[in-house]
């Protein structure tokens, strides 16, 4: 090969060489731009959840993979390693904040738990007692039922039952003589249970305050335990629902002497009190729990994030007064508006059982949504003293607005969701209360 041909083939390879270098570059330089694009897009929906996690993340999945690409072929490269950097810490802050845990946090669970451990002790007693006292006329067992063929219910007169399993509100049906709790099954017999009267009704709202006052987790059960007097003989067909497809079925009725919740609860009719039921323990349970009570009242200068912190404390520590007294009264004016106060307690109870045991609050956002505005400093440049007077006396009472953040915590210091916002009110410079009592922390 002569000296020009070497110098030309030289120059070619040169060229090509420089021309595959530029090509690497400009698709490293696109995959960089396409990486930082759904990086972005991860990166502002992370911040949207402002330190929730979520389920499903709409560009998490494409921002890692292209990030990771990237990494793995340009491991040197500084723009790449940026983008490794910004990725890791979107990932990070997409699994939720976290804080640091304060012991004092779950002091509630653990007296829950003490309060739970007496009144169950009371209750394994009362129980005990109230089987020693109708044993000699106890059936020695409960299935299978007495034939109904052979037996007439002169013969069962004075008798009870106890019954190891009722499951309510799962086998509750209405029936053509009463409504029902029914027991067996067609080839061992049926047991049916008188639900519709004060026997039942009032052991059960028993079990209710119970649960209200003292142990959240019963709501979690589905079976009881039942003393009860047979007081007749039945023909139904025990299914729930009006469409009723199986066949008549006689059963002995039960009318209620007590029920327990093993390990819980034991609660009976009390023909003479009040609620016509009370639970073993129930004449303990306020003096016990006013031990446990780090706040017991809302002073008049409460601040809007102040509340909230008794509010939440009220909650976790069961106080249902303070409860009811950090809401504003006009959302309790009737017996439905108490009845949705109590429904929504019941709520609380379980979600600082089961989902989250702390909450911090934010900074109140604070407004004027009626009546004049003192603060209003733009406003009030162009007014002088006798137009806000004025003002003062044809807008009436001032109604003030509080918007607080809260930021839901577990036991481990994570942030459960996105920060929540609870509005509060203030009128005529009073107190100021909850309205938004209803949502999650």
């Amino acid at each position: 090969m002569n000296r020009k041909a070497l110098i030309f083939a030289m120059t070619t390879l040169s060229l090509c060489a420089a021309a595959a270098f530029g090509a690497d570059v400009s698709r490293m330089k696109r995959e960089i731009a396409q990486a930082d694009y759904h990086l972005k897009e991860f990166e502002n929906e992370v911040a949207r959840q402002r330190g929730g996690q979520k389920m499903v993340w709409r560009s998490k999945q494409d921002a890692l993979m292209r990030v990771q690409a990237l990494m793995q072929n340009y491991p040197d490269d500084p723009e790449v390693q940026k983008l490794f950097a910004r990725a890791r810490v979107a990932l990070m802050k997409s699994k939720g904040e976290y804080t640091e845990v304060d012991p004092s946090w779950t002091v509630y669970k653990a007296n829950e738990e003490n309060l739970r451990k007496i009144i169950a002790a009371a209750g394994q007693k009362a129980w005990d007692d109230l089987i020693a006292q109708h044993k000699a006329d106890l059936l020695e067992k409960a299935f299978p039922t007495p034939d109904s063929a052979e037996v007439g219910l002169a013969d069962l007169n004075g008798k009870y039952v106890l019954l190891d399993e009722v499951q309510y509100p799962a086998h509750q049906f209405y029936g053509a003589t009463s409504e029902y709790v029914a027991e067996g099954k067609p080839s061992q017999g049926y047991w049916f249970i008188d639900i519709a009267k004060r026997q039942w009704l009032g052991p059960y709202e028993a079990v209710k305050r119970y649960r209200r006052n003292v142990d959240s987790s019963l709501a979690d059960v589905t079976k009881w335990k039942l003393l009860g007097r047979i007081t007749g003989l039945a023909a139904e067909i025990p299914e729930a629902g009006e469409n009723k497809v199986g066949s008549l079925q006689f059963g002995w009725v039960v009318t209620p002497v007590a029920l327990m919740v093993p390990d819980h609860v034991t609660a009976w009719y009390d023909e003479n009190g009040e609620a016509t039921g009370t639970y073993a323990g129930e004449d303990q349970v306020a003096a016990i729990k006013d031990g446990w009570y780090t706040v017991k009242e809302i002073p008049a200068d409460v601040t809007p994030e102040r509340l909230m912190e008794i509010f939440m404390t009220a909650i976790k520590e069961k106080n249902f007064e303070l409860y009811r007294a950090c809401i504003d009264p006009e959302r309790r004016k009737t017996d439905v508006a108490e009845d949705l106060v109590r429904y929504h307690w019941d709520l609380h109870q379980e979600r600082f059982r089961n989902e989250y045991v702390h909450a911090t609050f934010g900074k109140a956002r604070i407004s004027v949504i009626k009546g004049f505005d003192e603060g209003n400093s733009l406003e009030n440049f162009f007014l002088d003293q006798k137009q806000q007077d004025t003002l003062k006396k044809i807008e009436g009472q001032k109604v003030e607005e509080a918007v607080v953040e809260s930021r839901a915590l577990t036991e481990t210091g994570k942030q459960l969701g996105s920060p929540v916002e609870h509005r509060l009110v203030r009128r005529g410079g009073g107190r100021w209360y909850v309205v938004d009592y209803a949502p999650r922390f």
